[in-house]
């Protein structure tokens, strides 16, 4: 390129970014014979194209007055290209031998009609050099969002490596099984990775008219029970794909909670919800209901309830008043306060609560703050560490200025570990044995949870995986083992996904979120998932975290001000009830001592706890 003579070549190469590669020695020579007389235009046009090259005709190369071979010439292109990266719709289709010399004709008319003055040329050199930088600072422009990608990129590849090889064959536990040697076959085929990679949607059960907030199946596996913002109860029998039962709550606001109570026959349900309601129902062996009843009243919302593996008449359950009651339906007045969370001298409203199924004295909670709390109820003395027994808190955020909450906590099926879904964090498994203060054990990425209180959950008969739900409307499973996601599902048209509810005997999950349906999945696919987009929407929970994580000030106080004329909304309706006298003829509630204290002093506490 640099050994060449002023060409017409050398310009249409200009205009395209690059230079041409294309035209051989002969026809160089051709055109430099035929602008013997022109006024140098083309003299300077191919000084300008060298100037492109970085060469300023110093550099290495033919002489002025040779012939460039065409390994030169591509020498001088590739050099070109490499050092402009110019896409292909900036170049545009290179021009041919025909159109080159058209050009040359249209070109020679021009300069015959030019002065002959140098003053144009220099004026369209000076044209040329202000759109170079345009070329290079394009790129620039584009590289924090491409250095960005690239982080979000390695951060996605490494939560996504390979999977150690699977423990559980299905061939050598048939043959064991036809021996007589595989008595834990089923159990181990539910924990089994093969079955969970081939989870698919096998149908859907329909009947509510709001989002589904609570699933639960029976102890048998049955029936499943629902409950949803239309105030009703359905349980159902999945298996058929109809309800068995529909009935009015009772409740005043959104159901978050309805479980069987076990060894009761399937005959007690309990709930609770954003009213502060806990509420029983008593079902009859002819598909009605008999009657709910109130047995102890929350000052703020109750998203949650503990039951005790075996007992039929005793539970807990926990408010955002940061209160735990535990109820006994064997007394006249179920409900007794049996501890208030509090950190320091601050309440805690509470999210969330379970009772240890291997030592039922123990239960744990969480909610407004970054702590699970575990209590023991032979040893709770408010005056020693507010009554608990030892707390855990993954390091990074004990000192942590982001306002950090737990949606959701579960224990494993034998109860030695625990495991804690942070609000627009991650979920963190710790070991429940270890001492007050210890860090997690493992940490689980990729979901997110922001939108509403979201759940999460052990599956597999030895709690094998860990299954939560995401504001991307997916349901992730990870091998607890690993930490890795082997199943990925859109689970929810709404958005979001919260509630995930495993069959106690069978490999099939229960869903819900937004929409107004529950959703049954079952290992029925052909194939193992190939778990196609995973990568995509981790980067894009991530991102979107990072970005909300900026306004993270700005969207708790939007929260404070929803629930603060939520709160006066309510204060008013409640003293017209009182003045017209219509909270007396609520005749089907029990009272309870919790119940009957529902003055407002424990509101700043409410307002501060976010709507769900």
């Amino acid at each position: 390129m640099s050994g060449r003579g002023p060409s017409l070549d050398g310009k249409a190469d200009l205009a395209n970014g690059s230079p041409s590669s294309s035209s051989g020695p002969e026809e160089t020579s051709g055109a430099e014979e035929g602008r013997e007389t022109s006024s140098g235009i083309e003299a300077e046009a191919s000084d300008l194209s060298l100037s492109l090259s970085g060469e300023d005709g110093a550099g290495p190369g033919p002489s002025p007055g040779g012939d460039s071979s065409p390994d030169d010439e591509d020498e001088d292109s590739m050099e070109d290209t490499g050092r402009y990266s110019v896409s292909d719709e900036t170049r545009g289709p290179g021009p041919s031998e025909e159109d080159d010399d058209d050009e040359e004709e249209d070109r020679g008319r021009e300069d015959d009609d030019d002065d002959g003055e140098e003053e144009d040329d220099e004026e369209e050199e000076d044209g040329e050099d202000e759109e170079l930088p345009r070329i290079r600072v394009e790129p620039k422009a584009a590289g924090p969002d491409a250095e960005g990608e690239r982080v979000l990129e390695a951060w996605a590849a490494a939560e996504t490596w390979a999977l150690p090889r699977p423990r559980w064959r299905a061939l050598a536990a048939l043959r064991q099984r036809e021996l007589g040697a595989g008595r834990g076959f089923a159990r181990e085929a539910c924990g089994a990775r093969a079955f969970v990679q081939r989870f698919r949607l096998q149908h859907s059960l329909e009947g509510h008219a709001g989002c589904v907030n609570t699933l639960h199946f029976n102890r048998r596996g049955t029936r499943l029970a629902s409950g949803s913002d239309d105030l009703k109860v359905v349980v159902w029998d999945w298996g058929r794909r109809r309800p068995v039962l529909d009935f009015e709550s009772g409740h005043k606001s959104n159901v978050f909670q309805a479980k069987f109570l076990p060894n009761s026959g399937d005959s007690t349900l309990a709930m609770c919800a954003r009213d502060g309601q806990v509420r029983v129902a008593e079902l009859s062996a002819t598909q009605c209901c008999r009657n709910t009843k109130r047995v102890a009243q929350h000052k703020g919302a109750s998203h949650k309830l503990a039951l005790e593996p075996d007992s039929p008449c005793t539970f807990l359950s926990a408010g955002e008043d940061a209160v735990v009651f535990t109820i006994d339906l064997r007394q006249d007045r179920p409900a007794s306060k049996l501890v208030v969370t509090k950190e320091k001298e601050k309440k805690v409203g509470l999210y969330t609560i379970y009772v240890n199924p291997a030592s039922t004295h123990q239960f744990a909670v969480g909610g407004r703050d970054q702590f699970v709390r575990i209590y023991d109820q032979r040893k709770m003395d408010e005056n020693e560490n507010n009554g608990v027994l030892k707390k855990f808190c993954p390091h990074h955020l004990v000192t942590s200025e982001s306002k950090a909450n737990i949606t959701c906590l579960v224990y494993s099926h034998d109860g030695s570990e625990l495991l804690a879904s942070y609000n627009d964090e991650d979920i963190y498994l710790f070991d429940s044995s270890h001492s007050d203060g210890a860090q997690y054990v493992k940490r689980y990425k990729g979901h997110r949870n922001n939108a509403t209180v979201k759940g999460v959950n052990f599956y597999g008969p030895k709690s094998e995986f860990v299954v939560s739900g995401s504001d991307c409307g997916h349901i992730f499973l990870w091998e607890k083992s690993s930490c890795q996601i082997v199943q990925f599902m859109e689970g929810d048209k709404g958005g979001v996904v919260n509630c995930l509810e495993p069959h106690p005997h069978l490999p099939v999950l229960a869903t819900s979120g937004l929409d107004h349906d529950v959703k049954i999945w079952a290992p029925t696919a052909k194939a193992p998932t190939e778990l196609a987009g995973l990568k995509d929407v981790m980067k894009r929970n991530k991102r979107e975290r990072d970005e909300d994580s900026l306004h993270h000030t700005d969207l708790f106080d939007s929260h404070m001000l929803w629930f603060l004329m939520h709160h006066l909304r309510q204060r008013r309706h409640h003293r017209h009830w009182r003045e017209s006298g219509v909270g007396a003829a609520d005749g089907e509630s029990d009272e309870s001592p919790s119940a009957s204290d529902t003055s407002d002093e424990e509101g700043p506490d409410r307002v501060q706890c976010m709507p769900s």
